[in-house]
């Protein structure tokens, strides 16, 4: 049956669809469509028509049946057809006609364009030809009105430009929105060159925003609204405007894709012929495309730099045995950078060099691709290489870490310093402010997350005090097995003391005994402890120790100094900051509880406690081994002292609280051990002074007053000394000697000899009020003071005491003169030459000749 479908629409059946249940014949539908499908074929159209001729029912009937041919319907189907295509060709050629007719039209629009367009350009010659008589006269009007012409005409360009322009995009739009082409932008495209690309990225954003405003439907119902929305104005699309057929925002989408890597394509293939006019060409056509991301990624990304390190970075840290050993030896200088991550940074200087001149001729945007560089590589290769050498480090030990930790960032930091003083893309001119930003930037994530809060002064603390304890273990033990219960208040004093012992040797062998303890770090600490192995640390009562082991040593007091001073150094380079102060005072709490509560004071408490020991020793000589403590003593108190103000309270001078804080514990400390030295000092006085006393005691009657009949008189008086003042002379040079060495001489040492002076001069006075001594005994009295003057004026003790040097002289000029010498003597001693007359009339009372008349008349004057 005909079809009286119009040639417009579309027949949603196939050529050759028939209803199956029906057992009347019907005739093939189809349209002009049908045959202007590109998938039409014209065998199969007519196959089509035949398998259509026969009905079903014929089809599945006996084999007798269907070996009949009945012609009949065969002609029926093709004069049906037939027929059909008569109509479709009589709507086709009416259709023609109307196209015929238009296109007169055009035609006879577009003649008429023309000769408007002649009238205009007939028009614009005679305005020219006017403008040409104008330019040559000398009106400034005439100028003027050349100038506005100017400007008008510059203006109507752009004007121009803008139409063609929009008429460009519209059919564009056209053909997108109609067709589903882009055959105009294709072509473009497939042109080259920068100015159509970049036309034709322009275009394409231009399209995008079109879609979206037209066929809204491609986007999916534009800002969530339950209707499409008209991006023209605002407006719920109620379907005035003519629905797209095609995908729109798919169609333009995929084209920009497709430009975007022909883009990137050319790019890369310029980057590797060093072609740096067509890579910026690239880089400028995809800058105004999308903001040039991709291909800034693209450079970044496939940088040969990137792809050589992507295959290092499993790498694991090396470096020598040797090397790891010095690093977490206190006592040896830091090797240095680890060579990998070294190497890596000479590699990054080399290679950001290089890549900024390539940068800055290959980019117009130059510093934007270069802060997406230098990103890339601080962020993945440098920052991964950091961490798996500091991880190493960290198995190592603490300083070991830490000196890692310095020495990565100072190279990293010389890294920094390179770079900005090659200008990088304003090379060989000073690198500009945003690259600089970007540098400090990455320099500073780096590192911040080893600083987070206190982390960095914790680590410091903790090595300074697993050091510490380990250089002191032995000394710990050897005191703290010396010190018995307090039995008196002074020894409860010292309690705390011992206490303070016991509680760091006890922290060391629990730090010894932790799991987290690195082999290698607890290795070091039993080597600096003088231990064979943890074992022997945890069994104390089996650790031999010598006396050697608790004698000070100036050696062990510098390496402590020098250890504390490297950490201050390196938290000044790492952590300077606003917490520098409060680093640097629990630095000094850390010195000052070790070396000087630990050490100096339990050294000082020891020389102290034989000191006080040996008062009232009276059968053997006292021992004296503890004076040599003094001198290294002296010199550690010095050292510390000068060490805090020197370095350490200068450093916290920002902050005034924390300052006065620690010179306060500063001033404590140091007064807490220089009154020790004192104690130690005025023991030994008493201990000098108690034992001469003793060897005094030792003097015999017989000395000052020998016998006239005496066998032996004669060779007596031939002696230079009495015994007794030959062993008192010996000990007290002995002893001069000994303090001497052990204390440096200035004002402490000559008031220390001073005190010990005039308290002999008190016992030489005591001592010789108690003989009688006559003629021949006062010889020896004189020869015994001449041996003790000239002791104490070896001990130059100054003008002071040369006073008390002459009144020891007279003592044996009042036991060898006659009573009319000794008259005078004695009158110009009371007349005030510094004698007491009761010292007076106690020396001449034990002369001999006391009873004689003489004597009795100088004592009555007295």
């Amino acid at each position: 049956m005909p079809s009286t479908t119009s040639s417009g629409s579309s027949i949603p059946q196939q050529p050759s669809v028939y209803s199956g249940r029906s057992v009347f014949h019907q005739a093939p539908t189809f349209s002009l469509e049908t045959f202007s499908n590109r998938d039409f074929i014209v065998k199969d159209f007519v196959e089509s028509l035949s398998e259509s001729a026969v009905p079903p029912n014929r089809r599945s009937g006996p084999a007798s049946q269907a070996n009949a041919f009945d012609p009949k319907p065969f002609i029926r189907t093709f004069e049906h057809a037939l027929n059909r295509m008569q109509e479709l060709s009589g709507e086709l050629e009416h259709r023609e006609n109307e196209l015929s007719a238009a296109v007169r039209r055009a035609e006879s629009q577009h003649i008429s364009t023309l000769q408007a367009s002649d009238r205009k350009l007939e028009h614009i010659r005679q305005n020219s030809n006017g403008l040409d008589n104008s330019l040559t006269g000398e009106d400034a009007d005439s100028v003027n009105s050349v100038v506005e012409i100017g400007r008008r005409l510059e203006e109507l360009d752009r004007q121009r430009t803008r139409a063609q322009d929009s008429i460009f995009l519209i059919q564009c739009w056209l053909e997108v929105s109609q067709r589903g082409e882009m055959f105009l932008l294709e072509d473009i495209r497939r042109q080259g060159g920068g100015d159509g690309k970049v036309r034709c990225a322009n275009i394409a954003r231009q399209l995008n925003r079109i879609s979206q405003a037209l066929d809204p439907e491609s986007w999916k119902q534009a800002n969530g609204l339950s209707k499409p929305i008209n991006g023209v104005n605002g407006t719920p699309y109620t379907g005035n405007h003519r629905q797209s057929r095609h995908n729109t925002r798919e169609i333009i989408e995929k084209f920009s894709e497709t430009l975007e890597k022909d883009l990137l394509k050319s790019f890369d293939d310029f980057y590797r012929r060093e072609n740096y006019e067509g890579m910026h060409e690239c880089a400028k056509v995809l800058y105004d495309f999308n903001g040039g991301a991709s291909v800034i990624g693209a450079f970044v990304n496939q940088h040969q730099f990137f792809i050589d390190r992507s295959q290092l970075i499993t790498e694991e840290v090396g470096g020598d045995v040797e090397t790891w050993e010095r690093l977490a030896d206190p006592d040896a200088e830091p090797p240095g950078v680890e060579p990998s991550l070294q190497s890596l940074i000479d590699e990054v200087k080399i290679t950001v060099q290089a890549e900024s001149l390539i940068i800055k001729r290959a980019f117009p945007y130059a510093e934007q691709v270069m802060a997406k560089f230098l990103q890339r590589i601080f962020q993945q290769s440098i920052q991964q290489r950091l961490e798996m050498v500091l991880e190493k480090a960290n198995t190592i030990s603490s300083l070991a870490f830490l000196r890692s930790l310095q020495a990565a960032r100072s190279a990293l930091s010389t890294l920094i310093d390179d770079l900005k003083m090659h200008g990088l893309t304003e090379h060989p001119e000073p690198i500009s402010p945003q690259i600089t930003l970007i540098l400090d930037q990455q320099f500073d994530d780096l590192l911040v997350p080893y600083f987070a809060g206190s982390s960095y002064i914790e680590r410091e603390r903790r090595n300074l005090e697993e050091l510490y304890s380990s250089l002191l273990f032995k000394f710990t033990i050897l005191h703290s097995r010396r010190r018995k219960a307090p039995v008196t208040f002074m020894k409860s004093l010292a309690k705390s003391g011992s206490e303070m012992l016991a509680s760091a040797r006890d922290a060391y062998v629990e730090r010894l005994d932790s799991s987290d303890l690195a082999p290698a770090q607890k290795a070091m600490l039993l080597r600096v402890a003088g231990l064979k192995d943890a074992e022997n640390a945890k069994a104390q009562t089996e650790i031999e120790v010598s006396d050697e082991d608790g004698v000070l040593s100036t050696a062990t007091a510098k390496r402590m100094l020098k250890w504390l001073a490297e950490a201050i150094g390196r938290g000044l380079e790492l952590n300077g900051g606003n917490e520098t102060a409060r680093d640097v005072s629990a630095l000094l709490q850390i010195l000052v509880t070790n070396l000087g509560q630990i050490y100096l004071e339990s050294a000082l408490d020891a020389a102290n406690d034989l000191a006080a020991s040996q008062e009232n020793i009276t059968k053997t000589e006292p021992d004296l081994s503890y004076v040599p403590t003094l001198k290294p003593a002296i010199t550690i108190m010095q050292l510390l002292s000068t060490f805090i103000h020197t370095v350490l309270l200068p450093l916290a001078a920002p902050n005034i609280t924390i300052r006065k804080s620690m010179a306060r514990s500063t001033d404590q400390t140091m007064e807490a051990l220089e009154t020790k030295v004192n104690r130690i000092l005025q023991h030994s006085i008493d201990v000098i002074l108690n034992w001469t006393t003793k060897l005094l005691s030792a003097q015999k009657k017989t000395d000052f007053r020998p016998r006239d009949d005496h066998s032996s008189g004669p060779h007596y008086l031939e002696l230079l000394q009495t015994p007794t003042c030959q062993s008192v002379y010996t000990f007290l040079s002995r002893l001069h000697t000994l303090f001497s060495a052990a204390i440096t001489p200035g004002p402490n040492l000559t008031s220390f000899f001073l005190e010990v002076a005039l308290g002999f001069r008190a016992l030489l006075f005591a001592h010789f009020q108690k003989f009688q001594v006559n003629a021949a005994g006062g010889i020896m009295v004189t020869k015994d003071l001449t041996k003790y003057i000239e002791l104490l004026r070896s001990w130059e003790l100054g003008e002071t005491f040369e006073g008390s040097v002459e009144a020891l002289t007279e003592i044996g000029h009042l036991f060898v003169v006659g009573p009319e010498a000794l008259r005078e003597r004695v009158r110009g001693k009371a007349a005030g030459d510094g004698w007491d007359r009761a010292d007076l009339r106690a020396f001449v009372m034990r002369r001999e000749d006391v009873g004689s008349v003489g004597v009795q008349s100088v004592l009555s004057s007295l």
